[in-house]
Formats: structure tokens, sequence, C-alpha cells
């Protein structure tokens, strides 16, 4: 019940990226009077310069071994064949922070244990899927309420600018800890966005950026034209190619992501040229190249949920996906997954377990080829 109650609480967080359609059935007026905090905007206090030095400000790092989400293996993974050279994985987990309006502050503290609790399932779900290719760290920050994505009030972008304060201290931290060797960056949802800023300001034309065997940036529209020339790195272009960046979004058949593009369109890019109408960046997880299409029978393994309580399980060949003429992923029929699809058959929330076991190829595959150059 526990898990279901999870997912169905999740769902909302899906509404950071479809927010035109929410306002459209329900009212600006509605959303306010529900989810977005009614407090004043406050500061978070700084974390300090060493605060990610220490252990309790990761949910994942190489040396925590009792509860790592990261750490966690489904039921039916394949047997995967170790690198010559374990990469550090930098991992930003999606929005889990959504307390009622009345008793919720712009950013989550640290010590919510809701929020807490929802972002170690969902990096239990998503950044498991690197462990075969490196050590996830993953850290806790101050995200921001999801309220911070429905409305256009300075708070918003206030409680978007300290999460990410946070992230850029652990990204320092990241670096301090691993100073050489091959680095994988990664995300979801929030997470991503807070990423593509993390590329633009600490790592295009940095050396750090001959060190990415792969990044990415899942569940967050990124345009070929407006956005990518600011990231530093090129798209992925083939499978196993490294030193690129990987996105995708995905919806089941019939598919509306008129929601998205709404939002998507009116908001000029990282370069800043208009995204309106530009292509969005789409690199198959199931043929690791763009705009592309593959069978259901490539798909190795579908996180889904275990029947009456058991843990999550593999199914190998659930679900077909091909990149349509936009940039959004298509898996055909609705798959039986979980609880949490939203109206237009987007699953947002399954980004990377409807191909998790392929995530982890993919992984392994461009850090092979990093090490190889």
């Amino acid at each position: 019940m526990a898990r279901k109650f999870l997912y169905v609480v999740a769902v909302l967080i899906v509404l950071t990226l479809t927010s035109a359609l929410a306002y459209r059935l329900f009212g600006q007026r509605l959303l306010s009077a529900v989810m977005i905090p009614k407090a004043a905007f406050t500061q978070p206090q700084p974390t300090g310069p060493d605060a990610y030095d220490r252990a309790e400000m990761w949910y994942a790092r190489p040396n925590i071994a009792k509860d790592n989400p990261a750490l966690w293996v489904p039921r039916g993974a394949l047997v995967v064949k170790q690198v010559e050279k374990r990469a550090a994985v930098f991992f930003i987990h999606p929005t889990s922070y959504f307390a009622a309006f009345n008793i919720a502050q712009w950013n989550m503290p640290l010590t919510d244990k809701d929020g807490s609790g929802t972002a170690i399932n969902f990096l239990k779900g998503q950044s498991s899927a690197f462990t075969a290719a490196g050590d996830v760290w993953a850290p806790r920050y101050r995200q921001a309420h999801l309220g911070a994505f429905l409305t256009p009030q300075p708070q918003a972008k206030q409680a978007l600018d300290a999460a990410y304060a946070d992230v850029s201290a652990a990204f320092e931290a990241f670096l301090k800890a691993n100073p050489t060797g091959p680095i994988i960056l990664a995300g979801h949802s929030q997470g991503s966005l807070h990423l593509l800023r993390l590329l633009r300001e600490k790592v295009a034309g940095k050396p750090v950026a001959g060190r990415v065997a792969a990044v990415y940036v899942v569940g967050w529209p990124v345009s070929v034209t407006a956005d990518l020339p600011a990231l530093g790195l090129p798209g992925c272009t083939a499978r196993g190619e490294a030193g690129c960046i990987l996105s995708w979004q995905s919806f089941a058949e019939p598919a509306d992501p008129a929601a998205v593009i709404r939002v998507y369109d009116a908001v000029p890019g990282f370069t800043g040229q208009p995204r309106k109408g530009t292509k969005m960046l789409c690199v198959n997880p199931l043929t690791g190249s763009p705009d592309s299409a593959a069978a259901a029978t490539q798909n190795l393994g579908t996180l889904v949920d275990g029947a009456a309580g058991t843990p999550e399980r593999l199914v190998p060949g659930a679900v077909p996906a091909r990149c349509d003429a936009r940039g959004f992923l298509l898996i055909g029929n609705p798959p039986t997954v979980g609880a949490a699809a939203l109206p237009g058959n987007n699953y947002h929330i399954y980004d990377y377990a409807l191909f998790w076991e392929n995530v982890r190829r993919d992984a392994t595959e461009r850090l092979s080829t990093f090490l190889k150059r």
C-alpha cells in the first residue's frame, strides 16, 4: 500500500513539466490555493564550505554501504561485465517535496522525512542503473517545492536558485573527491534542470568537460538548436559514443504532449534563441542513437511493480521505443508498469524504469569507449 501511495503522490511531481495542462484543467486560482507554498520565501542558510565532505549530506556515495539506494538491484537483472576502470557518477534526484501548502516551505528542509523517503525511492529505481559503470554520488539538496513550477512568482525562481546552490556545492565536493578519471552526470526532472545549469556553469569550456563519459539529462526537454550549443557537449549520435548528452521524454500512444509543448515553446533557450517550433533532443535508450526506432525485443528489461506487494522486477521485451518528429519518445500502447501515468499518456515517472537494463548497458558501453580514447 505504501508503495502505491508513493506512486500516486509522484504523479503530482510531473506537473512540473505539465503545469500548463494543470492550469487549463483546474484553473490557476485552484492551483495557487492547493499546491503553491503560502509562506514567504526564506533564503536557506549556506551549507558551509565543507558541508558536502560529510557522508550524511549524501543519499549515496562509495562509503555508504547500508541503505544506499544506488546499490539496489531488481530481480531479473542481467550479469554485467565490469569495465576496466569505474567512473564516478554524479546523480541529481527529481522533485520529491510536495508538502501541503499550509506547512510547506519553498525549499525542502534536509530534515524532511517524507521528502527524503520519496527521494530514496526515486534513487532506488533510477541511480541504480548506473552502478555497473561506477560509484554513484547522489547529494541531498534543498530542492524546490513542487509549487515552484506552478507559478511565475519571484519566490519560485529564488527557490530553484537556492536548490541549485546546494547542487553546485555538492558537485564541487564530488570533483574534489574525484580529481581524476572518468565521470558520468545524470539526473531526472528537477534534477535534470539543475544538471543543465551545472553543464553551462561548471562544465562547458572547463577542463572537467574532457573527463565526461556521458550525460543523462532525462525527463526534461532540451532544444537541439536553442539549448544544446550552450551545454558544451554534443548530443549523442550513436550507441557507445562517449562525451555526449542523452535526453528523452516518454509517452505511450496515442500521445498528447501538447501541455509540454506549450510550456517549452513559451520559454527561450539557453542560447537566448527561441525554442518555439524547435526539435527536442531524443536519444532512444534502446538504440543509443537519436531519432531512431526499436522493437520491444530490443528492450533488455523494464522495471515493473511486483505482484501482491513483492519487490519490483525486470521484464524483458515489455515496450518498444521510437523518437517522433518533434523529439518525444513514443513507447507504443500504454504498458503495465505502475499507477502513475499522466493525462496525455505521459510516462514521465517511468523514464528510467521503462529502459532500466538498457540504460545500465548504455552507461557501461559509453564508459568503455571513453576509456579506449
